[in-house]
């Protein structure tokens, strides 16, 4: 068969000239590939590290064979250990390990009871909120134990908690109007002016006392080494200061939390809108009020190992979680906190508050997702409920708080009380894993 060669010809240059334009399309696109791949690098490579381990939380979800991604004192990624590694020369491998984000303990006094900041630190604690001390605004983190202050507890004269931990009347003759563990009031006008100064010093929330005492087995009730225990009932603050100490908090974008302890008290602290219980109430309390609790969205603090060997805790607790399970609706939640300042608990992450929180908030049967509430409860939750939803998590922006322990914590608690490496807004506190020789393995900065 004839072809005509001039076809032949222009059919060739044809097909080389198409064969150019797809090579230089797929040069083109490799190109833009190393460039971009080269942008990343350069983006995040300076001060930036990686930690890499079996398991990582970043405060919702439990992940296996992640990374963690942080540059200074941010968070900047989570994801796939063989793509972040790629973005930062420095990084750790763990290991058989779990990366966490550090702890929020909700409920604490270390002020008052001279605990060391560095103690709760080094244990995995890396914010606290103080309910009852010294006023001030927020300080720590980058290094130093966040912490943030309630300020004094309000409560009436004669009352919780001057009656046991101050010096009564004249406490503010010792510490200073604000900076005890509690401030009383006797008139709405005062009330509200203490809500506003407390405010005003950097309070981020209002706590006030709802404590007529009497509870069996209520710490409280033992003296905690501070003398005879005063003569029951104590005072309590009135209905109407309590509705004005609350409107006045609200009305300033802050929330009230509760110590309470009573029917009395809860049915006051509920007519009134309190926010929150800081305790889940140590004598047993009426089911109905618990239905309103719920219904309300009031969230619950727990200290519940603290408060172990009261009467009605693990009842109310109990109780609760199953109102809670089965509320068609309902902004209520269990929250971490584990009151440190008290000598029957550690000083750090505890391990048998976690577990008492899910032996009595679960259900029937224990599973995965009732654990993973917990750890919630004292990370993401925990952040939420302070008004700060990227504390307390491994999202992006948020601050590089990372504690990791050796092995799984989400099968043994006790691990999180003895944390292998804490980190402060992305510096060292505690570093227990071993470094290489090579330097390929560690957390110092190599000025890539």
């Amino acid at each position: 068969m004839f072809v005509n060669n001039r076809k032949i010809k222009f059919m060739i240059v044809t097909v080389n000239l198409a064969l150019t334009v797809v090579i230089g399309l797929i040069l083109n696109l490799l190109i833009l590939k190393d460039a971009r791949a080269g942008s990343d690098i350069r983006k995040f490579s300076k001060n930036c590290k990686v930690l890499i381990a079996d398991r990582v939380f970043d405060g919702f979800n439990l992940h296996e064979n992640t990374a963690v991604l942080f540059k200074n004192n941010q968070i900047v990624e989570v994801g796939a250990n063989d793509q972040l590694s790629k973005k930062c020369k420095n990084k750790l491998d763990l290991g058989d390990s779990t990366i966490l984000p550090g702890f929020i303990e909700s409920h604490a006094h270390i002020s008052v009871q001279n605990i060391s900041s560095e103690t709760v630190l080094r244990h995995g604690v890396t914010t606290v909120r103080e309910t009852g001390g010294p006023l001030h605004k927020p300080l720590g983190g980058n290094g130093k134990l966040r912490i943030l202050s309630a300020g004094p507890i309000i409560q009436p004269f004669d009352g919780y908690p001057l009656n046991i931990f101050g010096h009564g009347h004249d406490d503010a003759d010792h510490h200073g109007k604000y900076q005890g563990v509690g401030v009383p009031v006797a008139t709405i006008a005062e009330a509200e002016q203490v809500v506003e100064d407390l405010v005003a010093g950097g309070a981020t929330i209002i706590k006030i006392s709802l404590e007529p005492g009497g509870e069996e087995g209520a710490p409280w009730m033992s003296g905690h080494g501070h003398g005879e225990i005063p003569p029951t009932p104590w005072p309590m603050l009135p209905p109407d200061i309590v509705k004005a100490i609350v409107n006045k908090a609200h009305a300033l974008n802050k929330r009230v939390t509760a110590h309470l302890s009573e029917d009395i008290g809860v049915e006051v602290a509920l007519d009134a809108g309190v926010d929150e219980w800081a305790h889940i109430p140590c004598a047993p309390i009426r089911e109905d009020l618990l239905q309103r609790a719920v219904v309300q969205g009031v969230v619950f603090v727990t200290t519940i190992d603290t408060l172990s060997s009261c009467t009605g805790i693990h009842g109310n607790a109990h109780t609760l979680a199953h109102i809670i399970a089965n509320a068609e609706q309902t902004n209520s939640k269990f929250i971490y906190g584990s009151e440190i300042g008290h000598d029957n608990v550690p000083w750090g992450i505890n391990g048998q508050e976690m577990g008492l929180m899910l032996q009595l908030t679960s259900g029937e049967e224990i599973g995965f997702p009732d654990v993973l509430k917990v750890f919630k409860a004292a990370t993401s939750e925990a952040g939420k409920n302070l008004g700060m939803p990227h504390l307390g998590t491994l999202m992006p922006g948020a601050p590089a708080d990372i504690i990791a322990v050796r092995g799984n914590p989400f099968e043994r608690f006790k691990l999180l009380e003895y944390p292998d490496l804490v980190l402060s807004g992305g510096k060292i506190i505690v570093n227990n894993f071993k470094r290489s020789p090579d330097g390929d393995n560690d957390l110092n900065d190599h000025g890539e």
